[in-house]
């Protein structure tokens, strides 16, 4: 069998991005049981209520769904259990600190493979205010009428 090249990706939480202000980001692995791969890899999973803690110098991801395998038999795996990071020490080090220092949150971004690999990307965040969502909204919309208007001008059309 080949071995898979590149990367997949498998589930991504959007909402992260319009809750938080994300900081420094980490790619970790995870360690699985193999009918949550198979359910992985039919691309099943959803980051949505997941949160990275760090419990006695070791990382645990909690909250994310990932749905039992239809396939499975007495072996499947329960779909929110909570599931074991791979980190450098340092870098679990390096976030301990910094989640306890300054307040900070650890949430997941995406999850996918890599080479074959199943990899989740965690981010150091910080939570945004209701108004830091609206201004970030408002910026959003201004930039887009503004690309528009330029293309329009660019095609000759008027206003």
């Amino acid at each position: 069998m080949a071995k898979e090249q590149g990367r997949k990706l498998v589930a991504q939480n959007k909402k992260a991005r319009h809750d938080y202000h994300i900081e420094d980001t980490y790619e970790a692995g995870l360690v699985l049981q193999g009918t949550e791969v198979k359910s992985l890899r039919l691309g099943r999973a959803s980051l949505v209520d997941g949160f990275v803690d760090i419990d006695n110098h070791e990382a645990w991801l909690h909250g994310v769904h990932i749905p039992e395998y239809s396939q499975g038999t007495w072996t499947n795996h329960s779909a929110r259990r909570k599931r074991k990071l791979l980190l450098n020490r340092e870098e679990i080090d390096k976030i301990e600190k910094r989640v306890n220092e300054k307040g900070l949150t650890v949430v997941p971004l995406q999850l996918y493979f890599k080479d074959g690999r199943a990899k989740v990307e965690i981010a150091l965040a910080k939570g945004k205010k209701s108004w830091d969502k609206r201004h970030a909204i408002a910026e959003r919309t201004a930039k887009r009428e503004t690309e528009v208007a330029v293309g329009r001008r660019l095609k000759g059309m008027r206003d």
